[in-house]
């Protein structure tokens, strides 16, 4: 594999090399078996493949969790350097790489995309994860792009943004890569307290009980179980629960908005102790309405 940490460096193979197709793997570091199965993913489909570890700092609308969120670049090679093949690349790039100052200011609206769920509660987030989606789109080209359904509301927002760029980039939706107990990974999972961790799979648990209930209880039942299940659990705090469709992000208020054809999902943000974890799962439409 290369390893890159420069725009020039890695845009200079590239153009040398003219893989196509190229598939590119956005992530933060802190790489985990979720990550691996996006880069299996790209392998699979792409010659070659280009997954960037960057902590971007924009999409962090608290101070503190930039600062505490997991990094651990040399452990993350080692990890890489087991996977990756000859004319693979990790792009290590720094802030002002990434932010150079004279890059071009990605101008957006996602209508009710980014105003529901984590756009409610992490104001600023998506603005971010825009910003540095499109710069690795521009310096890396890609032809393919690998994201984890772990992300919903991300993956939605970045397919509208490729969308409306009316860049030729196909998004890949990969599935969410759990753990024992059924907690989605994570790198923040790495941030748990061992107390805290070991009851954290209560959320997956919790809407797995909740998605099989959507064929006899209305949503606003299913609302009270979820708070009730994950309030009375010591350190967790439920921040929301949501269901949605996956194309427009509409909320669901209650069962009868729900249309046959379409996909529903269940999203959640719990705060675990210090530590802020999210997760989905699909909600099938119920066969009969009211």
């Amino acid at each position: 594999m290369k390893i890159y940490y420069t725009v020039n460096e890695i845009q200079e193979f590239i153009n040398k090399k003219r893989p196509r197709p190229l598939g590119l793997v956005p992530t933060m570091g802190a790489l985990h078996k979720g990550h691996i199965s996006l880069i299996e993913a790209s392998l699979k489909e792409c010659p070659v493949t280009v997954v960037s570890i960057f902590v971007n700092p924009t999409q962090f609308n608290d101070r503190h969790d930039l600062e505490s969120y997991p990094r651990m670049p040399d452990k993350d090679i080692s990890i890489l350097s087991g996977i990756l093949r000859e004319d693979d690349m990790v792009f290590l790039p720094s802030e002002k790489e990434i932010y150079p100052g004279n890059e071009r200011e990605v101008v957006f609206e996602f209508g009710n995309l980014d105003k529901v769920m984590e756009g409610v509660h992490r104001p600023g987030h998506f603005k971010g994860v825009v910003q540095v989606v499109s710069r690795l789109f521009d310096i890396v080209n890609p032809d393919f792009a690998f994201f984890g359904q772990k992300d919903f509301q991300q993956l939605t927002i970045v397919k509208e943004l490729v969308r409306q760029q009316g860049r030729n980039i196909k998004i890949i939706s990969c599935p969410v890569i759990r753990e024992a107990d059924g907690l989605a990974m994570s790198s923040r999972n790495l941030l748990l307290e061992p107390s805290i961790r070991s009851k954290a799979g209560i959320i997956y648990k919790t809407i797995s009980e909740a998605a099989s209930m959507i064929a006899t209880h209305e949503i606003s039942e299913i609302k009270d179980y979820i708070n009730k299940c994950i309030n009375n659990t010591n350190s967790f705090e439920l921040e929301y629960f949501e269901i949605a469709d996956d194309a427009e992000l509409k909320l669901v208020e209650n069962r009868s908005q729900m249309e046959p054809g379409k996909r529903y999902y269940g999203c959640i943000a719990v705060r675990a102790d210090k530590i802020r974890l999210i997760d989905n799962i699909e909600f099938n439409c119920p066969v009969s309405k009211g």
